[in-house]
């Protein structure tokens, strides 16, 4: 097999929009967390109690949940063009709003969880619409390997934008994060700008609650849809022990309370898996069995955090050998899930038909960003009586045991094959 076989599948970046749209991202990517950072961080800094800084999550949440459901009926029934100009501007009026409170001394809190709640919804909006829009730019063939570099990008800025964020809060403060945030969406700005108009298509509904259940109804009827987004639970709910990195890092690798470098490579570890994956990403586009593939590479995924679960077990309380192998396994296990959501993603652009994909996408945020958070009540509860290590290796293997549970009891996404063109003809009204 040759190098270029095995390396990302680049062939969607030969597609204009596409190509404009990704080379914009990956500034905003980076943008984007720095007001993750910058948020809780000011806020910790005015009041300072973690409490607060929580409240970011319940603040995000909400919108995401509300408007990741009414931003795919939006989606669906107006112009994708337009509903990505109006939610990126939206984005970039809200970093600015931050940026005014703070170089007008706000010492309030509210006001910035009211701010970071108004971003969230516009990401919300913006998100479903994004991945919905590739359908329509991209050729069915390009689909899965658009989403690999799409979710190479992403995991991209998960790693720089924090590190640049923590470098440049003691020079240049909290406002310019935020200004610099808005100043890096412009590029997107002009990318969805240079879009052609993207009307919806087939049976056109008023954005609403009717449009919104109508989504639903069409998903029950697709199992297929329906297990890759079960999946993603299954694999965050249980597989995911980023609750468990302070007390891993402190405990079992012996690391000061206000941690240090085995606790910043416990939570860049599975980005940094993520983006290897990416650039190792070339057999993704080929896959024609993507339903058996998605099951074997989340199996990979559990597996990875049975072995890292099993290593903080036997961590003497220092950083050993069983300390790296932790490390080791979260990289792998980042990067096996990498597959499996973009082949996952690429299923659900590919299966569902193209007049529901705004509200398919938008349920599909809400299943991303809830499975973690539900990872982190899970974990965290289940870590005082069983231990971290314990904890761990039994949710990598709930995991496996899940995923295998779905491969048996619905063969159809088992067997699930790369459709051709003539197979999306079908599902148009």
């Amino acid at each position: 097999m040759s190098l270029r076989a095995i390396l990302a599948d680049t062939r969607p970046l030969q597609v204009p929009a596409y190509r404009r749209l990704w080379i914009a991202n990956i500034a905003t990517m980076i943008g984007a967390q720095l007001t993750v950072v910058a948020v809780p961080a000011q806020i910790y800094s005015i009041t300072g109690s973690s409490a607060y800084v929580g409240l970011t999550g319940l603040f995000g949440l909400v919108p995401l949940v509300i408007f990741g459901l009414y931003g795919g009926s939006i989606a669906d029934s107006f112009d994708k063009r337009k509903v990505l100009v109006g939610s990126t501007v939206g984005m970039i009026v809200t970093a600015l709003t931050f940026w005014g409170l703070t170089v007008a001394g706000n010492t309030n809190a509210w006001w910035l969880l009211a701010v970071f709640s108004l971003q969230q919804a516009f990401f919300a909006v913006n998100q479903p619409t994004r991945t919905a829009v590739f359908r329509s730019i991209l050729p069915l063939e390009l689909l899965a390997a658009g989403s690999s570099l799409n979710m190479m990008l992403m995991q991209f800025g998960a790693i720089v934008g924090p590190l640049v964020a923590g470098a440049l809060i003691p020079f240049i403060g909290y406002s310019w994060l935020y200004a610099l945030d808005a100043a890096l969406l412009i590029p997107t700005l002009g990318a969805v700008l240079a879009l052609p108009a993207l009307p919806p298509k087939g049976d056109v509904q008023r954005a609403g609650f009717r449009s919104i259940v109508d989504g639903l109804a069409y998903l029950r009827t697709q199992p297929v849809l329906m297990v890759a987004m079960l999946l993603d639970i299954i694999a965050m709910t249980f597989g995911m022990p980023r609750a468990l990195y302070p007390e891993i890092a402190a405990v079992s690798f012996g690391e000061p309370g206000d941690g240090g470098i085995m606790l910043a490579l416990l939570y860049s570890s599975m980005a940094a898996g993520a983006v290897l994956g990416g650039l190792l990403s070339g057999w993704v586009s080929r896959v024609v069995r993507q339903g058996l593939a998605v099951i074997v590479c989340i199996i990979a995924w559990g597996a990875a955090v049975v072995v890292a679960g099993g290593a903080v077990m036997l961590s003497p309380g220092a950083v050993t050998l069983w300390a790296w192998m932790v490390i080791l396994m979260l990289v792998l296990g980042g990067a096996a899930d990498m597959f499996s959501a973009a082949l996952r993603t690429a299923i659900l652009q590919q299966s569902a038909a193209e007049h529901v994909q705004g509200r398919i996408q938008g349920v599909y945020i809400i299943v991303v960003v809830g499975g973690p958070r539900m990872a982190d009540v899970l974990h965290g509860w289940a870590a005082a009586p069983l231990g971290v290590g314990l904890t761990t290796l039994l949710g990598g293997a709930l995991v496996i045991v899940g995923t295998l549970a779905c491969a048996v009891l619905v063969p159809g996404f088992t067997n699930y094959l790369k459709p051709g063109p003539r197979d999306i003809a079908k599902q148009e009204p």
